[in-house]
């Protein structure tokens, strides 16, 4: 009975697999907006009803291609991290975790459009994706919060109308960063996928030529604005050693 079970579950795996591979190929020729579930049955030569036992809508799809999406640029984030050559240099592995990221957008432009481009109509993403939406954000916190652990850190002021919601911001986020941190975090998240965006978007086209220094540039200075320090003799490719 178990090898029955284990067989059945090896299978509905491939199935749901080849479901999805054949969404994304989808959204690369037609992009989410046209998703469906009837011509992903058509292609995969399925009748509907047996594509609905996997996922009952179209919504139920595009949230299982998010969710992947997410986690695998969540994870391709984190491994740039744990890759950092010199763990003490905060604003290096932040700078590293910004280059992941713009490389995996660009190795994966239909998802990343279908995560950070323009919103399908009539989809609502559920709370059960922000979770892997959440990776990059928290690897990046980590870095800055480990850099408030020991030396390396600049620290920010805000203007005093905006105190109030910097306070609320990191009691949610980041109660144990500063406000002024946490708010410039945000707006370091903000910038890096607004960089990323503009870049596969086409927004770069005959402004920006040689792409890969500009974008390391502009991730230093991220790290800049959210406090962090290059030490060392050697600061990344493209960079500035920036201090108090």
């Amino acid at each position: 009975m178990s090898t029955a079970r284990g067989a059945r579950a090896r299978a509905r795996t491939e199935v749901t697999a080849a479901i999805k591979d054949e969404a994304r190929r989808q959204l690369a020729a037609e992009g989410a907006a046209r998703l469906s579930l009837r011509a992903v049955a058509r292609e995969l030569g399925m009748v509907s009803s047996a594509l609905y036992r996997y996922f009952p809508s179209r919504d139920d799809l595009l949230t299982a291609l998010i969710i992947d999406a997410y986690d695998s640029l969540g994870e391709t984030a984190e491994a740039a991290h744990a890759k950092g050559s010199d763990a003490a240099n905060h604003a290096q592995r932040w700078v590293a975790v910004c280059e992941a990221v713009r490389g995996w957008a660009l190795a994966h432009p239909h998802e990343y459009a279908l995560i950070y481009g323009s919103p399908v109509p009539g989809y609502v993403a559920p709370d059960t994706t922000v979770p892997a939406a959440s990776r990059v954000g928290l690897v990046l916190m980590g870095i800055v919060r480990d850099a408030h652990q020991g030396p390396g850190v600049v620290g920010s002021r805000l203007p005093a109308e905006l105190e109030p919601e910097a306070r609320r911001m990191a009691a949610d986020l980041a109660p144990d960063l500063p406000p002024a941190t946490v708010v410039a975090l945000v707006a370091a998240w903000a910038k890096l996928f607004g960089l990323v965006g503009f870049e596969l978007f086409g927004q770069f086209h005959r402004l920006v030529e040689d792409r890969e220094p500009f974008f390391r540039h502009a991730a230093a200075q991220l790290a800049h604005d959210v406090g962090l320090v290059f030490t060392g003799p050697t600061p990344p490719r493209g960079g500035s050693k920036q201090g108090p």
